[in-house]
């Protein structure tokens, strides 16, 4: 497609003053890796919240989501229950608050406050360090996949070129293209920059959700909407199996749903639920998420910015990924038949983008999506090289350095980690593939041990080291064991191995310093087994409050996720034109809402959270 000068003009402004935000906020952010790293803990929570949920409105993954809907209708609303999409609400209610209380730099050196610094807590911090690198780097070869595929189809060059004897397609030359300079300016700039721009990328995309909304509701009826889709594909729940046929109208669908593996839908939410609830409490993973938890001025706004992300995020996403995917149902299916078996569900997105939005907005929905991405990926390679500057360079290698010293090597370590990233992103297969396996298989080798430190005194740092060992050796090799099954199902495997690990790790080793378990329980108060530690404390401080929250936490999640759905599921059935639905959505939403300010935002601050 040949963009008008129009949209390019608006796209290439954008990509440099993003460039020139991180060269003008760099010296603000090179005062030392606290600036660097965390904004200073000054940055408000607002802004944090608005920049987190840029965070996650990925190129990668907003394409995904109009793919998904395309095929599933409605109940595509329940398989981003993969990550699980409702960890989020877990950070909200209480992780964030524990996690914010320790006052450390990264998730590998908040595990030092849980382990201490004996043999031990020195490999659960290495483990959870190389865990960290790991998964940035799935991370990164996902955007990889995505970001290419998206830009060719928009931008007119050729961009393919030859390396010695290897072919660099154009599409891997557009992507490599616009990761470098999403390199260059998150490098430059640091938290602070990730910040700016980032907000300011969440008000492109809101603007330009808000507009194709618009624009699928105005020239899409219910009617054709009904026409084009098989039975059962406005339907929210379901059965066990899907009960989607799309054989009288786009029969590559149902070869497409095969692969995917969702065809026993019923079977598949169980698992899901069943993941997601040790995913969940594992709390996040450490990355861009927990790096602007960790930002906040206090656990309070570090519970209300997570909180925020939720409630901007899903909304207007939700409107342009809706809009888009019933534009392309109504007029795109001939295109698409065309292709016949080749056909590539992934790019319904780009395609609609060609088709439906009009020069001038064109070029602000691009710079938009691209402003997304590069949110995203900076986000990542601002969080990762925190881990390895500070949790290894600094800790092990040089701890005398100068600040100017640890801000050059976390500027060559986020070179290097995303070189490596890049090229694992060449092997990739599609999108589809690598969110199955960041979601299913690595994040399985990450929920055993991460659970257990929350909720068992006893639990030790060699049980951490183990069974994150375990899970991320499972997690490489398990999968290649099962080639046709899909990574969701083998999560229970990966799970065992890592909590045996935990379990032998823990029990054939010594307890951790008493000292180190006292003071993490005084500074984060989990709630779980800690008793023996709690008396403890209460011999020095007989007032001590221990956290009594587990059911009212638990009660605030389920509402909470019940709170997430609505701001799923109300846009698209405004797009679809289900009035009566979409009004059980809102007062669902309107119960849940005042809920869960009575139960705990207006705690927060109070005893519930002490």
């Amino acid at each position: 497609m040949n963009l008008h000068p129009i949209d390019i003009s608006i796209v290439l402004i954008y990509l440099v003053a993003t460039v020139l935000i991180g060269f003008w906020i760099s010296k603000k952010a090179s005062r030392g890796l606290n600036s660097y790293f965390l904004g200073d803990n000054k940055i408000k929570w607002y802004y944090l919240g608005l920049s987190n949920a840029s965070g996650m409105f990925d190129i990668s993954g907003t394409m995904w989501a109009v793919t998904l809907l395309f095929i599933y209708g409605l109940k595509s609303a329940w398989i981003p229950w993969l990550w699980p999409v409702w960890n989020q609400v877990f950070i909200m209610i209480f992780l964030a608050i524990w996690l914010r209380r320790s006052n450390v730099m990264t998730g590998a050196q908040w595990i030092t406050t849980r382990f201490g610094d004996e043999l031990g807590g020195r490999l659960s911090h290495i483990i959870v360090t190389v865990f960290a690198v790991i998964s940035v780097f799935g991370f990164i070869a996902y955007f990889f996949v995505g970001i290419g595929k998206f830009a060719t189809i928009f931008f007119p060059w050729d961009l393919s070129f030859m390396i010695g004897s290897i072919a660099i397609t154009s599409e891997q030359g557009y992507a490599l293209t616009i990761i470098g300079i999403t390199t260059l300016y998150a490098i430059k700039g640091g938290m602070y920059s990730v910040v700016i721009t980032e907000v300011l990328q969440f008000v492109i995309m809101s603007i330009s959700c808000l507009v194709i909304g618009y624009i699928a509701f105005t020239n899409v009826s219910a009617e054709q909407i009904t026409n084009a889709v098989p039975e059962g594909w406005g339907d929210l729940f379901f059965g066990w199996e899907l009960g989607l046929d799309w054989t009288d109208y786009l029969i590559s669908v149902n070869e497409k749903i095969d692969s995917d593996g969702f065809q026993l839908i019923g079977y598949l939410v169980m698992m899901m639920i069943f993941k997601g609830i040790f995913a969940s409490l594992a709390g996040p993973v450490p990355s861009y998420d927990m790096q602007r938890v960790l930002s906040t001025r206090s656990p309070a706004e570090a519970a209300k910015m997570s909180g925020l992300t939720i409630l901007v995020l899903f909304f207007p996403r939700y409107l342009m990924i809706a809009g888009f995917a019933v534009l392309s149902l109504v007029y795109l299916i001939p295109e698409f038949e065309a292709m016949g078996s080749n056909v590539d569900f992934e790019l319904v997105l780009p395609l609609a983008i060609e088709r439906f939005v009009p020069v001038g907005f064109k070029g602000l929905l691009l710079a938009g999506l691209l402003a997304a991405f590069m949110g995203t990926f900076a986000a990542f390679i601002n969080a990762a090289p925190a881990y390895l500057v500070n949790d290894l360079y600094k800790k092990y290698i040089n701890p005398t350095a100068t600040e100017k010293k640890y801000i050059q090597m976390s500027y060559l370590s986020s070179i290097i980690l995303v070189t490596i990233g890049v090229f694992g992103g060449f092997f990739a297969e599609s999108i589809n593939s690598l969110t199955l396996w960041i979601t299913s298989a690595l994040y399985g080798g990450y929920a055993a041990a991460n659970v257990l430190k929350w909720i068992w005194w006893r639990f030790n740092g060699f049980g951490y080291f183990f069974g994150m060992f375990g899970g991320l050796v499972a997690s490489t090799f398990v999968p290649g064991l099962f080639p046709e099954t899909s990574a969701i199902y083998i999560f229970p495997i990966i799970l065992a191995v890592s909590f045996l690990g935990c379990i032998l790790g823990t029990l054939l080793t010594p307890p951790d310093n008493e000292e180190v378990l006292k003071k993490f329980y005084h500074d984060t108060r989990p709630w779980g087994f800690w008793n023996p530690i709690i008396e403890k404390i209460k011999i020095d401080e007989p007032d001590f409050k221990e956290n009594k929250n587990f059911k009212i936490d638990m009660l605030n999640v389920l509402i909470g996720i019940v709170w997430q759905m609505t701001l799923v599921v109300m846009p698209v059935y405004i797009i679809i034109k289900s009035t009566q639905n979409f009004a059980i959505a809102f007062v669902l939403f309107l119960i849940t809402s005042f809920l869960l300010k009575k139960l705990w935002y207006d705690k927060l601050d109070g005893e519930c959270y002490p």
